[in-house]
């Protein structure tokens, strides 16, 4: 759909971006159907926006993806691979032989939906819902923090549009201003199983998308001089853009156009030779794009940073981990390239003095935690060590971003406080039960879980340069502090705080669970009894090095301690680390087993059998064995 403004563009650019959009969709044919899998359905309707938007306005080095002006470009309708690696071999970036050779075959870079194994691609997507929220990073990066010019152009299904991640994205745009992010909504009406819900109700997207604060066009997705027009726009905008761009899914090959039940399918041989020819052959057209502007992002972003002056703490004063955290974080911030997020929960987090004293790095995104995520991943993106915080329990509502983060290769920095039952008179559904189970499942995570107030802002120190995800499980109470300032806690240890030679049984404990393995120990030892007591700050990588000397020294007789649910957590961490021993393991697994309820903290502790009294009740039990 035009307007009176739309600017025309000269017959010679026509056909040549008519050619380039033929090509995208040829392209997108051939991989697909020599995959014998794909989505070109899918890729064949956005090719007209693509075709435009590489030849025209995607200001893009593309033999330096990692400049630091280039605009980006993320597909968030992941599963368009096919039409995104086209737009690379028409980039020049890759050839026609692995384009149509390698496409979705074992060992290719170019997977079924696109990830970082690609220099050109910032995050893995295909998670629909998932790559406008890390634009929105990026796009915060760029504004605040780079102050470089460049835009970031996000390419939306309609499908995902149903995904409330896509609103907290849009609603976070508008909220702080992002006039260089603009998304590209291809609106082709069809989804994997029929029609989406809203169909090609373009003026009912256009005012969900005002409603967010952005500024929202509705354009025919095949007319080259509207799509053209409309970017330009976009890119001059004062806030965020969304192009509502109208197409026929198939478009350009009239046997699938606009009909349901081809999503996600190969086109059969003898439709995509007639599609093939009627679209004009193969093509080796290479865009020579628009150039990205010399500059250099106002923040320094180093490899590695110097040692920080952590916080110091008195042994024995009372200190919570999650305070240990937000200083931790005022330590770090002499890094300029350290960033804070939070999902409205700062005053709790402790991350409310980072924001007070550096507001130019600290990201509000309020009750939105999948956008907290997505948000992390983009600033890391551009070489920031983003640290987001919330509620371990509210982490669960992003999982799905964590996951893909870890896919994306993203270095992020996650904090959950509140965890457990320990966090007392709040009930249940404030309690992070389930937290270090699903985290510890994440590919290339790390899962740290300290006992003090040291403890935590050494290791909180040692995440800021940690590849993958890192998460750290802080606790709301105040406990004692078990360590010397300057000791040291290397990811994957763990420290022994009772024992010797003659350890009878070993208690294991992390976070708040090892004081109550030291208190049961002083009990055991008045009764005769020796016991070890290892703080197992480090859930994953675990040290199976010192879980094999307690076995090897007590008989094999752990008890193990944990404020979280049996599946998945520290006890199973230790029984996989210790499968392939081959020695007898005499297993007292003490962990959350029913649904808690609200209470005092001593008071959950006991009735969940994690409390001094069992721990003390278990030990006595297997010393006696």
């Amino acid at each position: 759909m035009t307007t009176e403004t739309t600017r025309i563009l000269p017959d010679s650019e026509l056909v040549a971006l008519r050619d380039l959009a033929a090509q995208l969709r040829v392209d997108s044919i051939r991989s697909s159907g020599a995959a014998g899998s794909g989505h070109p359905t899918s890729s064949l309707s956005a090719a007209d926006l693509l075709a435009v938007l590489l030849a025209r306005h995607l200001r893009y080095d593309w033999s330096a993806p990692k400049a630091p002006t280039n605009d980006h470009l993320i597909f968030s309708k992941g599963h368009a691979s096919p039409l995104l690696y086209s737009v690379f071999k028409a980039a020049g970036v890759i050839s026609d032989d692995e384009l149509v050779g390698t496409y979705r075959k074992f060992g290719s870079r170019l997977q079924g939906h696109p990830t970082p194994a690609l220099p050109w691609v910032d995050v893995a997507t295909g998670s629909l819902g998932q790559g406008l929220p890390a634009g929105v990073g990026i796009a915060l990066a760029g504004l605040r923090l780079d102050k470089l010019p460049y835009h970031v152009w996000v390419l939306c299904g309609d499908s995902e549009t149903a995904e409330g991640s896509i609103w907290e994205a849009l609603d976070k745009a508008g909220h702080y201003g992002l006039r260089n992010l603009t998304a590209i909504v291809d609106v082709n009406r069809y989804g994997q199983r029929g029609t989406t819900e809203l169909e090609w109700d373009l003026d009912t997207y256009r005012r969900r998308a005002e409603a967010f604060g952005c500024r929202a066009m509705v354009v025919d997705g095949h007319d080259l001089n509207s799509i053209d027009d409309a970017l330009r726009t976009a890119r001059t905008a004062t806030g965020p853009t969304v192009l509502l761009a109208r197409t026929i899914k198939g478009r350009g090959v009239p046997d699938v156009e606009d009909k349901p039940g081809w999503h996600g399918k190969a086109l059969p041989a003898d439709i995509a030779d007639r599609a093939v020819t009627a679209l004009g052959g193969v093509r080796s057209i290479t865009v020579a794009a628009p150039m990205p502007a010399p500059g250099q992002p106002a923040v320094t972003t180093p490899a590695r940073g110097p040692a920080p002056d952590l916080p110091r703490y008195e042994r024995g004063a009372k200190v919570a981990t999650r305070k240990a955290y937000g200083e931790a974080l005022l330590a770090l911030a002499a890094r300029p390239d350290v960033v804070v997020l939070d999902g409205e929960v700062s005053d709790s987090t402790r991350t409310e003095a980072f924001a007070d004293a550096f507001p130019d790095r600290f990201f509000e995104i309020y009750i939105a935690e999948q956008q907290l995520v997505g948000a992390a991943v983009g600033l890391q993106v551009r070489g920031y060590r983003p640290f987001a915080a919330t509620f371990a329990a509210f982490l669960s509502r992003a999982y799905d971003f964590i996951r893909m983060a870890g896919i994306s290769g993203a270095e992020i920095k996650l904090a959950g406080s509140h965890a457990g039952v320990e966090i007392g008179a709040d009930g249940p559904s404030q309690m992070a039960l389930e937290d270090i189970a699903a985290l510890r499942a994440v590919y290339g995570s790390t899962v740290l879980y300290p006992s003090d107030a040291v403890s935590c802002a050494a290791l909180v120190a040692q995440t800021v340069d940690l590849p993958g995800v890192s998460y750290v499980r802080t606790t709301r109470g105040s406990y004692p502090v078990l360590y010397d300032n300057g000791d040291t806690f290397p990811i994957g240890g763990s420290k022994q705080l009772r024992g010797g030679p003659g350890d009878q049984v070993a208690l294991i404990g992390a976070g708040v669970t090892v004081h109550n393995c030291l208190a049961a120990a002083d009990r055991l030892a008045a009764d005769g009894i020796a016991a070890r007591v290892i703080d197992l700050y480090s859930v994953k990588p675990i040290d199976r090095d010192a879980l094999v000397e307690a076995v090897r020294i007590t008989g094999g007789r752990l008890v193990v301690v944990e404020d979280h649910y049996p599946q998945g957590g520290i006890g199973a961490a230790i029984l996989e680390a210790l499968a392939d021993l081959g020695e007898p393991i005499r297993m007292s697994h003490l962990a959350v087993r029913g649904l808690p309820t609200s209470g005092t903290t001593a008071q959950l502790m006991d009735a969940a059998g994690i409390g001094v009294d069992a721990v003390t009740g278990a030990a006595r039990t297997l010393a006696a064995r």
